[in-house]
């Protein structure tokens, strides 16, 4: 099934962890519904501009974002979220593309380490239903702690 020109609901619930436990990672209903809008409005338009673009995580079923210690309200449970990254483009600029050419819910620059262009990853969220908040964060490692910061800090 297609989610948009170049994605596929394979690429977008692929899941070793899934696969390992026997976890069925398919979206139904909504969070399909969801996805379509996520990979429309914001991962195809960013494939277009960029080129080819991997999905380094989509959906997550519950129990498969149990089994990984996922956020009890990580979008990515709802088909809201897709963490991207883009060979040869810096995270920072994906991220940085992203807020100033796309609508969205939320960009979070994750674990970007600046001077290191492929480090991290994008973070990117979208709500079909037009409540996008345009929120903006950078994500870090402090003491082994995840630690949110406002805005696109690279």
């Amino acid at each position: 099934m297609q989610l948009s020109e170049n994605f596929t609901m394979a690429e977008f619930i692929k899941s070793d962890t899934a696969k390992r436990e026997g976890i069925d990672n398919t979206p139904q209903g909504e969070h399909l519904e969801a996805a379509k809008h996520l990979f429309e409005n914001v991962v195809q338009k960013v494939r277009d501009h960029f080129g080819p673009t991997t999905l380094n995580s989509g959906y997550r079923s519950p129990e498969l974002n149990q089994a990984v210690r996922g956020s009890k309200t990580s979008q990515h449970c709802n088909g809201e979220a897709a963490d991207i990254e883009v060979r040869g483009v810096a995270n920072a600029d994906l991220a940085n593309w992203i807020v100033d050419n796309l609508d969205f819910d939320q960009v979070i620059l994750e674990f970007y380490t600046p001077g290191q262009p492929s480090s991290g990853w994008v973070h990117v969220t979208y709500k079909a239903d037009g409540s996008n908040r345009k929120k903006t964060l950078t994500a870090a490692k402090i003491n082994g702690k995840t630690v949110y910061s406002n805005g696109i800090n690279a």
